[in-house]
């Protein structure tokens, strides 16, 4: 796994990628990972990526997938499975409903499609530096407060 770690080069997103291409948009404190299926689709762990409410790896379309954000490309040039291996992987896991975000989260899912052990950077990078993960928790609180206002979730519920 270290080649993940080692050259793991992103870039903007340009044409449409390949399928079994990584595909990664910015939102609210951290970073959402989805693989490319092909015919402007992404398969990805939805996770809390949509509400507040945990959903399964679905498959979206692009624009659902970067929700107006900004998309780019993760190349990993050493990945053991690539194209339509990557994408059999990614698509095999369809309808699961066991995201954690600290041990299968959507970053983990893409890495298992591409080299079949799941690893985050993200989660890493909190777990060693406190200072990252208490900004993140206080970004994702945030961003789920604000769409429960958004969508009535919370008065509905509180009701």
């Amino acid at each position: 796994m270290e080649t993940y770690d080692a050259t793991s080069l992103d870039y903007p997103l340009g044409s449409e990628p390949t399928p079994g291409t990584h595909l990664v948009t910015q939102r609210r404190g951290y970073e959402h990972h989805g693989v490319y299926v092909g015919n402007g689709r992404v398969v990805h762990y939805a996770g809390f990526a949509d509400s507040a409410q945990r959903a399964p790896v679905e498959e979206v379309t692009l624009e659902c997938f970067a929700r107006g954000h900004a998309m780019w490309v993760r190349l990993h040039p050493f990945a053991t499975y690539t194209g339509d291996e990557a994408v059999m992987r990614a698509r095999s896991r369809l309808g699961e409903d066991r995201y954690r975000l600290l041990t299968n989260n959507c970053e983990h899912f893409c890495v298992w499609c591409l080299f079949g052990e799941a690893r985050s950077k993200q989660v890493e990078a909190c777990l060693a530096h406190p200072r990252v993960a208490v900004r993140l928790v206080v970004s994702l609180v945030t961003a789920f407060l604000g769409h429960g206002r958004r969508s009535g979730r919370f008065a509905a519920n509180a009701a």
